[in-house]
């Protein structure tokens, strides 16, 4: 057999099998079987026929598997040694046939997460190949043994198939327990002459990514019935074939039948191959299977475009044209280890760009040498845009979201939205609670809509932590760095906005680094040396005064001006005059829809008291006094001593200046920090010192009471 047969052997064989329009699969339709899934489990009485996503043949398999009181959150882990061993050596011909069968595509369909199994009739495991890659299944060990029958599993695909004496195909959430519910399994049965089913076989996918498009999803849930059914018939055919060969002397009939089944089983392979081949073209990885040597045997369609190769040029081409002079990948690979590496891919005569890299040396079975590599290569960038799906905070508010009616607010909004059109950055300048994030979203989702939201607050980081947070870090840079590195969140917002919050609280170390990404437009991890170009838009925010920073030397004078370029003042609460009233309105609505209460009255009383406080918290704490009143109220009516106290204590106390008790007698107290100051002294002494009950009066974060705590010296006994 020549290499390139080996090579094909080594990916296997899958047949395209379903093609009804009725039968695709969809993000849309998974997910109204997993909401179905969810209300079935909750909801005892509930009926999953009821629902019109649900197969019949599922929904009463559910129904029988809840009678008989079946865990769906645990799968079976105990086999059955006795009975095992006596099913074994009463199937020993089908474990070798269907062993022979799978190991042509068993190397590279385990490669990438997939795994096989054979149940005889009774639903106990006989063998099985590759291994869990889920913790939530809460084994990894060999499942050989096992009795997974629907009394113990509930609805699984080998159940239905021996139920129905047909392929069965069960995506994700119609799998009766929880753990198997980002995968999709497939069965065939595989019958006896005598038209009854003898066992089955099964691939179970690997977990499925949630990006993934509908029409690759689609391609992959048929492609995998089809190599399970074409596997499951090469498996009839050659026990029949095994079967009636003993008999051939017996009958020139049956010899010819014999040849018939043969011609049948080698054209099903065939096919199958051809169908394998035409799936792994819908994975978006690129795929490459080289020899020792490093040259290219078989590749892809995503590899060939990463490498900008073409079909012809496959057997004449070497990994190593690709890779540089320093890659120790195929060093690594004639060890016989497997392994993922972040490297550069060549794409062009003086370009490359980073990819990560996962090898699976494959030896020989007699030698033990190396045979042949299988690389998987995944575009580092791809891999920064889903961490930063999953690690970043979505920008969710846009510029109508900002409600309030008085000319100030709405001035701040009119500029906010003619800067947001610029690529300029921008500095949000405003007390705390004052909607400073609000903007930020909402000028991100005018300019770049479509491109990623990094948010960092600068104040919530500890200081150690702020460089590998923002600029990310190679592999190896400090103890308890990720082994291939992580991205910061600079290069995470390229083509998007990076938020920097508290941005004043930035130690001056990193301030620099900063200040370079900001002129220069690129970023080098901790421990890295090479330089990522970026692209992305800052908005920068701060309740502090950044020019006196400046002056005091706590805050780099070269950094403020590039940061506040375009500088947007949002008013505090106290100067929205008619808003106060308008957004307690909404929060009393809003909080009521959301607890499903009927929402209470705010009497004339009480809505003179809300207007009358200086509210030092801004909107965060007229939010918080809301929902304390909303919770107190009586009869449905929000009356005066529903409120917190201290707004009671701050506008019943009458002064010489006919102002709130902590403005004093001298104009010099009017300054905001000497408000905030002794609203805070105000919270700490109303609630015993507790801190997290004062940040709640005061409508602030518990972190960034405790950074006022220090910069006012307020002492906490």
């Amino acid at each position: 057999m020549s290499l390139r047969e080996q090579i094909t052997e080594v990916l296997g064989t899958q047949i395209l099998f379903a093609n009804a329009e009725k039968d695709k699969l969809t993000k849309k339709r998974w997910q109204e079987i997993l909401r179905c899934k969810e209300e079935f489990l909750k909801n005892p009485s509930a009926d999953p026929s009821d629902y019109p996503c649900m197969d019949k043949d599922v929904a009463a398999s559910w129904m029988r598997s809840r009678k008989m009181g079946v865990n769906p959150h645990k799968v079976v882990t105990i086999p059955n040694e006795d009975q095992l061993t006596k099913l074994r050596e009463q199937h020993q011909q089908l474990i070798e046939i269907t062993s022979e069968q799978v190991k042509p595509c068993k190397e590279q369909m385990v490669a990438c997460g997939y795994m096989f199994y054979l149940f005889d009739k009774s639903g106990m495991i006989l063998c099985h190949e590759g291994v869990w890659a889920d913790d939530k299944v809460g084994e990894c060990g060999s499942r050989i043994g096992i009795l997974a029958d629907e009394e113990s599993e509930g609805t699984t695909a080998h159940g239905l198939c021996f139920h129905l004496k047909r392929p069965v195909q069960l995506i994700g959430p119609e799998n009766y327990c929880v753990p198997l519910q980002n995968r999709i399994a497939s069965a065939a049965p595989i019958m006896g002459e005598d038209g009854e089913v003898k066992a089955a076989i099964v691939v179970l996918s690997p977990p499925l990514v949630e990006d993934l498009e509908d029409d690759k999803i689609n391609h992959l849930y048929m492609h995998t019935l089809g190599l399970i059914s074409s596997l499951a018939t090469s498996i009839e055919t050659k026990i029949k074939l095994v079967n009636h060969t003993e008999c051939l002397e017996k009958s020139l009939e049956d010899a010819t039948k014999l040849n018939e089944e043969l011609k049948k089983a080698k054209d099903n392979m065939a096919s199958a191959h051809e169908s394998l081949t035409a799936s792994f073209a819908f994975i978006d990885e690129g795929m490459i299977a080289v020899d020792n040597k490093g040259k290219i045997r078989q590749i892809n369609n995503e590899a060939m475009r990463i490498f900008r190769a073409h079909p012809e040029e496959i057997g004449n081409r070497n990994l190593n044209e690709f890779l540089s002079a320093e890659s120790s990948i195929m060093h690594r690979a004639n060890k016989g280890e497997s392994f993922t590496v972040d490297e550069c891919v060549k794409v062009g005569a003086n370009k490359a760009r980073p990819y990560r890299i996962s090898v699976r040396p494959i030896l020989n079975q007699y030698t033990k040498k190396l045979d042949v590599v299988i690389l998987k290569l995944i575009s580092c960038e791809k891999l920064n845009n889903a961490q930063s799906n999953r690690s970043g905070r979505s920008a969710t508010y846009q510029i109508e979201d900002i409600l309030g009616e008085s000319v100030a607010i709405k001035s701040t909004i009119a500029q906010a939205s003619r800067f947001a059109a610029s690529p300029e950055n921008i500095l949000l300048i405003g007390e705390s609670g004052t909607g400073k994030e609000l903007f930020a979203h909402s000028i991100h989702n005018i300019y770049r809509p479509n491109g990623p939201f990094m948010a960092v607050n600068c104040a919530a980081l500890p200081r150690e932590l702020v460089g590998s947070e923002l600029f990310g870090y190679e592999g190896g840079s400090f103890t308890g760095a990720e082994r291939c590195g992580k991205p910061g969140k600079i290069e995470l917002a390229d083509g998007g906005t990076l938020f920097l919050d508290e941005i004043g609280d930035m130690p001056l170390e990193h301030q620099a680094i900063l200040l370079r990404s900001l002129q220069d437009k690129r970023v080098m991890r901790i421990g890295g040396n090479r330089y990522k170009e970026v692209d992305f838009r800052l908005v920068a925010a701060t309740n502090k005064d950044l020019q006196q920073m400046v002056e005091e030397k706590t805050f780099r004078e070269d950094l403020y001006y590039r940061i506040s370029v375009l500088g947007i003042f949002i008013p505090p609460l106290r100067e929205r005059g008619k808003d106060i009233s308008l957004l307690s309105r909404l929060f009393i609505r809003n909080y009521c829809q959301r607890m499903g209460w009927q929402e209470p009255q705010l009497s004339p009383e009480a809505e003179k008291v809300i207007n009358q406080y200086k509210w030092p918290g801004n909107v965060r704490q007229l939010q918080n006094a809301i929902h304390h009143a909303i919770n107190t109220a009586n009869d449905n009516v929000i009356e005066p001593s529903n409120l917190p106290g201290y707004v009671l204590d701050d506008t019943t106390s009458p002064s010489s200046t006919g102002l709130p008790r902590f403005a004093g007698a001298g104009d010099h107290n009017l300054c905001i920090k000497t408000i905030e100051k002794e609203a805070i002294e105000a919270a700490l002494l109303r609630a015993n010192n507790c801190i997290p009950t004062a940040a709640e009066i005061v409508g602030l974060s518990r972190s960034t009471l405790y950074r006022k705590l220090k910069d006012y010296n307020i002492s906490v006994n």
